[in-house]
């Protein structure tokens, strides 16, 4: 049986977290059909980046790959789907983007990410490690390769060439031949207006280059006075929790995000800016606040997305939703911003059964729901 048969006759994969309105979407795509057609004999390392739900590393669990995500989110869903296909988790070596890579891979195979600044860090950590003799291949659907996709490659790599596409997937192949390359820093920085802050970004932080509109509204109306345990949930780079922390002397913040880098540029952002507040500091990698015990805090701040790469939904914003009225304490406010197309209001009236607007502009909402005891 063929590597990409097991899909067919095999393995059964699931998004993670299993959503109601999610069951007929399958878990993988043509893409990791026609990469896994690639594979054939291999002998030493096998590396997979970008693995949404874990399919290519459940199909080749017993090559005993090395999956690397920049989401945790993705890391659950290989762990679930593994133990769904009763394959040993231990057969798998999950990896985050920013932790080093094996040397001298035999086959690195790659699911093109959305951001290409995450497609760029990668290429160059790969340059470290790869050789010539490595079998690099990257997949995607058509659509999404570009020039400028193939051009990354030749530039940071090597030599590189696309197939014609199959059911609207399409194929890189590249060879490593250390072309010249001029180094890049590690992350990408900017100063927020307003304060002496300098905002550090990796590379797959949301709106990397700059501060997104939606986060410069909500800067604007963020709560004061605040004591106890807040959350930055949704953190990316940090800057509405350093602006709690800058205005809620008296208040712990924790920084919550799927992304490792996200978490890692919040980290770094409080290092560098408030320095003498990193005790008053929390960092977690998580899926929204799964695991996090109920009525923990006094107060979440969240700038929900409305996308998971390429698919556009709302499930991760019901979730984080419903995960911060779990951890709120008895009268302890969620408040957002969104796009007012989005319709948040009646979500949080129907999960806290009231909801505020703070503030309202042509294209953002600010909304505040407090958890309140059911009145007899």
């Amino acid at each position: 049986m063929s590597q990409v048969d097991l899909f067919n006759q095999t393995l059964t994969l699931q998004r993670f977290p299993p959503m109601p309105e999610e069951t007929p979407l399958q878990a993988w795509e043509a893409a990791d059909d026609y990469l896994l057609q690639q594979v054939g004999e291999c002998e030493g390392p096998i590396l997979i980046f970008n693995d949404s739900f874990g399919a290519l590393a459940c199909a080749l669990a017993d090559k005993r790959p090395v999956s690397i995500s920049d989401s945790f989110i993705a890391q659950q869903a290989t762990r679930h789907n593994l133990r769904l296909n009763d394959i040993d988790e231990a057969q798998i070596t999950l990896s985050d983007s920013l932790s080093p890579l094996p040397e001298a891979p035999a086959l690195v195979l790659i699911k093109i990410p959305k951001q290409l600044a995450l497609l760029e860090q990668q290429l160059r950590a790969l340059r470290r490690v790869v050789t010539p003799q490595t079998r690099i291949i990257a997949g995607a659907k058509a659509r999404d390769i570009h020039n400028s996709t193939l051009a990354l490659f030749e530039k940071i790599l090597g030599p590189t060439t696309t197939t014609l596409a199959w059911k609207k997937a399409r194929l890189i192949h590249c060879t490593f031949s250390e072309p010249a390359l001029a180094d890049a820093p590690e992350t990408q920085s900017w100063k927020l207006d307003g304060t002496p802050w300098l905002i550090h970004n990796h590379a797959n932080v949301f709106s990397r280059s700059s501060l997104d509109i939606g986060a410069r509204f909500f800067l604007q109306h963020l709560p004061e006075n605040v004591e106890g345990e807040v959350v930055d949930l949704g953190c990316g780079n940090g800057v509405i929790g350093l602006q709690l922390l800058a205005q809620n002397p008296q208040a712990r913040v924790r920084f919550v995000d799927e992304s490792y880098m996200a978490v890692a540029s919040s980290r770094l952002n409080v290092e560098a800016n408030l320095p003498d507040d990193m005790a008053r500091c929390d960092f977690m990698v998580n899926n929204a606040l799964t695991g996090v015990e109920a009525e923990s805090f006094h107060a979440v701040l969240c700038n929900p997305p409305f996308h998971q790469q390429h698919a556009i939904t709302d499930h991760i914003a019901w979730q984080m939703f419903q995960d911060a009225r779990r951890c709120l304490k008895w009268g302890g406010e969620l408040r957002i911003v969104g796009n007012r197309h989005l319709d948040y209001f009646r979500k949080l009236k129907k999960i806290f059964g009231n909801c505020t607007t703070v503030a309202t502009n042509n294209k953002f909402v600010v909304l505040k729901a407090v958890k309140l005891r059911k009145s007899r």
